[in-house]
């Protein structure tokens, strides 16, 4: 066989044009545990447009093209715009029409369910898009605490129409809201927040107050509202801050930067100063942060379910591109070594979906006091867990694409945008000792033992080695809630319940290594370290994005 200089070959070819939720046996597994009446029709369909090349060319472009400030218009007026690609809000447009984004508040069975099965798979297309659909499902439930507003608002951020304008709300059929919580010299602290609020009066929509101050971070500017906290005279505060007001003005709000991140290209975050920017108070002065705390729950756990996605996405990429590629002889996937890495990274992808879709259903279920507390316990648990796997998950995936899997090429090397977005969400809502810290906080709320015994009831008698972890999970509790030993115990509960779920809807190829590796042997936490029993190819074939 002749060859010349620009011959290619034994180039996998891309993962394009694959159903993401027919192929995803861990999630239709779960789905089927937590809700068999579940309506599968909207993920179906959900799962075969993302995976298709054109949303994927959306993502790309989205990244590539980044969002632009706009400060003023040519003859010099004051307009805070932010200017994205047209597949942004393409993007924007099928995640609204999914639902993603406040629709589950207006009932329905499973509602959260379905919608956190969706973040997920949306999640592997692109996911920094969901900033604004995350932030919007957060605050939606808050501003029950201001009745005009929420009785104005909520239907509108129900609403799966998608409208990118910078209007007054009343002339759109839908809208978006984020948050303006963290300033620079406070951080996670917001205590420590000096945005000052001082009250004008009241009117239609409440008691109405002046903002002066900034905010560090301040995600998806352009959103049509926000939740910000000020400092009232009774203390922290939250407020409903809309960019366009009643009158048809624009808010004081002055858009100073945009942030130049490592990852999340597509969103724009930025820093913003308001100048006597109008409020409207949610709930009552000085009880600013039991709201936040609140809509933190909501957004952690999407924290979760989006790592779990992107876990997916890495597992996913990983899988198709050694099934092609040759080396040494033989394809990639049936190298020894290679087999158990692939093995491995599915087995925690499949772990975290399980965990993530376990938290979700919980907030299905507000009526039942087991779930509101597994609900408390599992969301710092889930964020913290999954979220500090991802990233060592993304670069083990990365390894087995090689160098191919570094190179970003004009945003289509879509494993390098997966691994650049891994840490964000382990950051995103209170890092790492903030959820150890809010773990031992949400033991106090109720009888963790008791919970967790009643929580992995079913699981008992498939393995000594969980049935050891059960037993001493009690003692483990008692003895680990300090801060020193915070985050050893939220490993501890993450992988007795992730274990817990595999053995009841996950093959025993799948739960029988992932308790060996896991919680009998001694783990080391490196992937491709399974044992011998581990059946591997069963393993693979059940997370393979494609035949």
């Amino acid at each position: 066989m002749t060859f010349t200089t620009h011959d290619v070959f034994n180039q996998p070819e891309p993962l394009a044009d694959y159903d993401l939720f027919a192929t995803n046996r861990a999630m239709r597994d779960a789905l089927r545990f937590h809700a068999p009446d579940l309506e599968l029709a909207p993920l179906q369909a959900l799962g075969r447009e993302l995976g298709t090349a054109d949303m994927q060319a959306h993502a790309r472009l989205a990244n590539v093209h980044t969002p632009e400030l706009r400060t003023h218009d040519r003859f010099g007026r004051r307009i805070d715009e932010v200017e994205f690609h047209p597949s942004y809000h393409a993007l924007m447009r099928t995640a609204v029409g999914a639902g993603l984004h406040g629709t589950p508040w207006g009932g329905g069975a499973h509602a959260h369910l379905q919608r956190a099965a969706g973040f997920m798979l949306f999640t592997e297309l692109e996911p920094s898009v969901l900033c604004p659909i995350s932030m919007s499902y957060a605050v939606a439930p808050a501003l029950r605490d201001n009745p005009a507003v929420h009785a104005a608002w909520s239907p509108k951020l129900q609403s799966r129409w998608y409208d990118p304008r910078l209007c007054l709300f009343s002339d759109k059929a839908g809208v978006t809201m984020g948050m303006g919580m963290t300033e620079k010299q406070g951080g996670s602290d917001v205590r420590a927040n000096t945005t000052q609020a001082v009250r004008e009066g009241a009117d239609a929509w409440g008691e109405r107050y002046a903002i002066t101050g900034h905010k560090w971070f301040f995600s998806a500017p352009m959103c049509d509202a926000f939740l910000v906290l000020a400092q009232a005279p009774a203390g922290l505060t939250c407020f409903f801050l809309p960019r366009v007001l009643p009158d048809g003005t624009r808010n004081a709000l002055r858009i100073q930067r945009l942030k130049d991140k490592l990852g999340n290209k597509a969103n724009a975050s930025s820093e913003v100063e308001f100048h006597g920017a109008s409020a409207w108070r949610v709930g009552e002065e000085g009880r600013g942060i039991p709201q936040i705390l609140e809509m933190g729950t909501m957004t952690r756990l999407d924290c979760a379910l989006g790592t779990s996605g992107l876990m997916r996405q890495a597992v996913a990429l990983a899988l198709s591109h050694t099934a092609q590629r040759q080396a040494f002889g033989k394809p990639l996937i049936e190298q020894p070594l290679m087999k158990n890495v692939l093995a491995d990274l599915a087995l925690e992808s499949e772990a975290a979906t399980a965990l993530a879709l376990r938290l979700a259903r919980a907030f299905d279920r507000p009526g039942d006091a087991h779930e509101r507390l597994m609900a408390r316990i599992l969301t710092p648990v889930a964020k913290f867990w999954i979220c500090k796997r991802g990233s060592h998950l993304a670069q083990e995936a990365m390894e087995c694409l090689g160098g191919n899997g570094y190179v970003e090429e004009g945003g289509q090397g879509v494993m390098a945008r997966v691994y650049r977005e891994m840490p964000l969400n382990s950051i995103w809502e209170g890092a790492g000792n903030i959820m150890a810290i809010d773990l031992l906080r949400a033991l106090r709320k109720g009888d963790a033992a008791a919970a967790f015994a009643q929580e992995l009831a079913p699981a008992r008698g498939q393995h000594a080695a969980l049935d050891r972890l059960i037993d001493s999970l009690p003692a483990r509790v008692e003895a680990m809630a300090t801060e020193l030993e915070a985050r050893r115990l939220a490993q501890d509960v993450a992988l007795a319940l992730q274990a817990g779920l595999l053995v009841q809807h996950a093959p025993a190829a799948v739960h029988g290594a992932f308790i060996d590796s896991r919680i009998a042997g001694d783990w080391g936490h490196a992937f491709g370290m399974l044992g011998r029993g581990a059946d591997l190819e069963a393993i693979i074939r059940r997370a393979m994005p494609v035949a």
